[in-house]
Order: C-alpha cells, then structure tokens, then sequence
C-alpha cells in the first residue's frame, strides 16, 4: 500500500475511512504529533483509494484487512504500534486488536463504523447547527452538495478542511473496485468475538453523525474495558475539524494514557 511517513520513534498506524485517502488522517493528527515528538507515523492509503490500487483479488473487507496486516508486516514489523483508525478504518481498526492485540498499544476510533449494515444504524436525521450566512461554497456543484449532505458545521474553516482533507481523495477513488468490495463489506469475523483489549482506547463519536451514528459504538465497551467514550454535541462524521479543540484533547490524554503504560 502506498503511505506517507512522518517522523521517527514510536509507530503510529493511522487508517481512513471509505473513499477518502490518507490525508483524512494526515490533516487531523499531524497537527498534534508535530507538538509531541517521538513518533513515527505511517498514513496508507486503502486499496482502492489514494494511490493505492486494489486487483480483483482484493474484492472484500476481509482482502482489505489482510492487505493492512500485510503492510504492517512489512512497515512495522514485530514492534508495538498505536493505532488510530476513522469509520471504516475504525471498523478495520476493531479486527485489529482481535487479530494481533499483542502488538498494539493503544487504539483510537474516530466515528468507528459500529453496525455495518447503513439500513440497520441507529442514525439521526442531519441537521445544520452552525452556518456562516455568507459561507460560499465555490462553483463546483458535486463539492457542494457532497459538504452539505455530511456537514452538521458549515464554515468557511470547515469547507477549507474538507476540500483538503476529503474532496481530493473523493476524487481519485477507484469507485469500480470499492463497489466491487462493497458487495462483501462486512468481516467475516466479528471484531469482538476474541478477548477484551486491555490497553488504553479511545472512542470518538458525533452526536449528530448522520452516517454511523453514536449510540451503536456504545455497545462496544465491554470488549475495550480501559476506554474513554465520548459523544461530542455539534459534530458529524467529520467531527475531528467540526469540534477541533474537544478533539485534539482527547487524542492527546489518549496519547497521554498509552505512553504512561
């Protein structure tokens, strides 16, 4: 998979969600990990996203996952690693600590995708709470109506950050090849069906988060017994720039947690 690294020390392995590409994460973390050195982050792109191609092979969730323990094989190696992971890469994130627990250190799931099935979400309707009169959205009318249907915050800082850090790898998504994996989107194993994990987590979650929801992941926290589970107000799927200053403060006691262990 192709991937930009950042830094050097401790491996940080972060995942994106659907479609999008690496830089949903990159746009997010690095501002914090540039304030806390001793970190080596290592932002993939997907198969089928970003630059990374997917060949018919990979036609499932489980082919992803086996492409993202391939990597850090191959990346990382035997060291212990955090692990962050949003929507589907915290879906991907919740096999991971089933499949090799033992290497990672902590994990943070950003709106993790709880129930996969979209018709089986406990989701509420989207609203706007938050929206500058004179936003001006540009010209391109797909950009538009893509930032309207998720964004609960409507800014002119937000429409900065989602150009930057979703449209583009919108863009370049093999939408052939995701529909092909989406035929066998859900893992074949469920995520929590090893022990609990033990280790530091966090859980973010948009209490106006039209696509996965919040109330679902709640379910989860028996199988992450040392989690923080936080629901913010106004704040979507993309609540890492709708609520910038709640975020960055629970990414940082996470980090805080893990390196105390």
């Amino acid at each position: 998979m192709r991937f930009v690294e950042k830094g050097a020390g401790t491996p940080v392995l972060a995942l994106h969600g659907w479609t999008p590409d690496h830089r949903l994460m990159l746009g997010c973390l690095e501002p914090i990990f540039e304030a806390r050195p001793g970190y080596r982050r290592l932002y993939p792109d997907l198969p089928g996203m970003g630059a990374t191609p997917a060949p018919p092979g990979i036609a499932s969730s489980d082919d992803v996952l086996a492409e993202v323990r391939r990597f850090i094989d191959a990346e990382i190696g035997q060291e212990p690693f955090l692990l962050l992971g949003e929507s589907y890469g915290g879906y991907l994130s919740r096999a991971l600590t089933r499949d090799i627990p033992q290497r990672i250190r902590g994990v943070a799931m950003i709106c993790p995708t709880g129930v996969v099935r979209r018709e089986d979400r406990a989701r509420p309707a989207h609203q706007v709470l938050r929206r500058d009169p004179a936003l001006d959205l540009g010209d391109d009318p797909r950009f538009a109506a893509e930032f309207a249907e998720m964004a609960v915050v409507q800014t002119a800082e937000t429409v900065r950050r989602f150009r930057e850090d979703v449209w583009d790898g919108l863009e370049i998504a093999d939408t052939t090849t995701l529909a092909r994996i989406e035929q066998r989107w859900e893992l074949s194993a469920d995520p929590e069906s090893g022990p609990p994990f033990t280790r530091p987590s966090l859980i973010l979650t948009g209490l106006q988060d039209a696509s996965v929801g919040f109330s679902d992941q709640f379910a989860l926290l028996p199988h992450y017994p040392r989690a923080t589970f936080a629901v913010l107000d106004v704040a979507g799927h993309n609540l890492q720039f709708e609520q910038p200053t709640l975020f960055n403060a629970l990414i940082n006691e996470w980090l805080d947690r893990v390196a105390a262990e």
